[in-house]
């Protein structure tokens, strides 16, 4: 009976041993089966993340070409002590805008609407420093101001304004301001157009202005538009109402020409020549008789102005194309001083960014589908 209960312990231990040995080769195959498949997963891997670094290393050579690109927050971050927010207090109440540091005396760039009528203005920085100022100078037909810190500290920062006539359709710009009274506010977008024409109220209009998807709200009134670089390309002045995203930028091209007169006078004088007129297409051309369909037709010309005096006609009769009333029988402009004239647009353009009061400007005209040339003296705008 002990001998055979022995026998039994011992076949007992011996399966035993044989279940261990057998659990520690399946332990061994499984675990050089995992580390296989690891190491096939890690092969993949690397594989994977070779070429994404290839595809990378392309991407970046191209924007290495072009330019380097920081990102949003170092753009922020340089820029942000420049921003300021404006408060103004009037007779109508208080209202908030903004604004950028234009130079190291104090001078701050921002919207006439933003400033018109104030009794008092205060400036914020973005530490919360707050300072009094003053309007040096405003102009209604650009919606641009200039308003002066009071007591101005020495470590202002100014931004540097940059070319708009550079700016290429898809480019991405900035905007920061302080939309809704929201300091040091952020967005991004495109310039989605260049050229836009924007009404002042007063019969004018801005030209040249810059049309962006980036979120602009009451209170960025004033501030910058920025590119990628830093600089200020645009200040951001108005919205198409009914928040579409469609925000609008009066372009640096006329605030380099604007900011300084402003300083230094108060006002700013540009150039008037005293027409009305649109643009000239295909239809109105047919419509009218003329041989040429580009450019821009006169409908009218202002008594004892610049354009009476060097005897440039308005239009005599009235037709109708695509069901607007049109006057035609006018001179049509198709270029100043050599250079095309395509529209009307093209055309105030070029009369805010390149020409002044008492400037002579050639202008090529059709008349009676005859090409001439018309020498014109330029007045200041009333």
């Amino acid at each position: 009976m002990a001998n055979g209960s022995a026998k039994l312990v011992t076949a007992v231990v011996a399966l035993a041993v044989v279940l261990v040995g057998l659990n520690f080769f399946f332990y061994v195959t499984v675990r050089e089966d995992v580390l296989r498949l690891q190491q096939a997963v890690s092969s993949l891997q690397t594989q994977t993340v070779e070429k994404t670094v290839t595809l990378v290393s392309h991407v970046t050579s191209v924007v290495t070409v072009t330019g380097n690109r920081p990102s949003y927050a170092d753009i922020f971050d340089m820029v942000k002590d420049s921003v300021v927010l404006i408060r103004v207090f009037s007779s109508a109440g208080a209202a908030v805008g903004s604004g950028f540091v234009y130079d190291t005396e104090g001078h701050i760039v921002t919207n006439n609407h933003v400033v018109a009528g104030a009794s008092s203005i205060r400036v914020v920085f973005f530490n919360g420093e707050m300072y009094a100022a003053r309007v040096v100078g405003t102009d209604v037909d650009s919606d641009l101001a200039v308003i002066k810190l009071e007591n101005p500290p020495k470590n202002l920062k100014p931004l540097k304004l940059g070319n708009s006539t550079e700016l290429r359709i898809g480019e991405e710009v900035i905007a920061i301001g302080n939309p809704f009274g929201l300091e040091g506010t952020l967005t991004t977008g495109v310039v989605s157009q260049k050229g836009r024409l924007l009404p002042t109220g007063r019969g004018y209009s801005i030209p040249g202005i810059i049309q962006t998807d980036a979120a602009i709200n009451p209170g960025n009134s004033g501030g910058p538009l920025l590119n990628l670089r830093g600089e200020v390309v645009g200040v951001n002045t108005a919205i198409e109402p009914g928040g579409v995203g469609i925000g609008y930028a009066v372009p640096s091209s006329i605030v380099a020409r604007v900011v300084p007169a402003l300083i230094k006078d108060g006002v700013y004088r540009r150039s008037w020549m005293g027409i009305s007129g649109t643009t000239l297409d295909m239809d109105i051309a047919a419509a009218g008789g003329y041989n040429v369909t580009r450019g821009v037709l006169i409908s009218q010309v202002v008594n004892n102005s610049p354009a009476q005096r060097a005897g440039l006609r308005g239009g005599d009769r009235t037709v109708v194309v695509n069901g607007v009333q049109i006057v035609v029988g006018g001179d049509v402009i198709v270029a100043v001083n050599g250079v095309p004239i395509n529209s009307i647009d093209e055309l105030l353009v070029y009369m805010e960014e390149k020409t002044s009061p008492g400037q002579t400007i050639t202008l090529n005209i059709v008349r009676n589908n005859q090409f001439i040339t018309v020498s014109l003296t330029l007045a200041t705008r009333p």
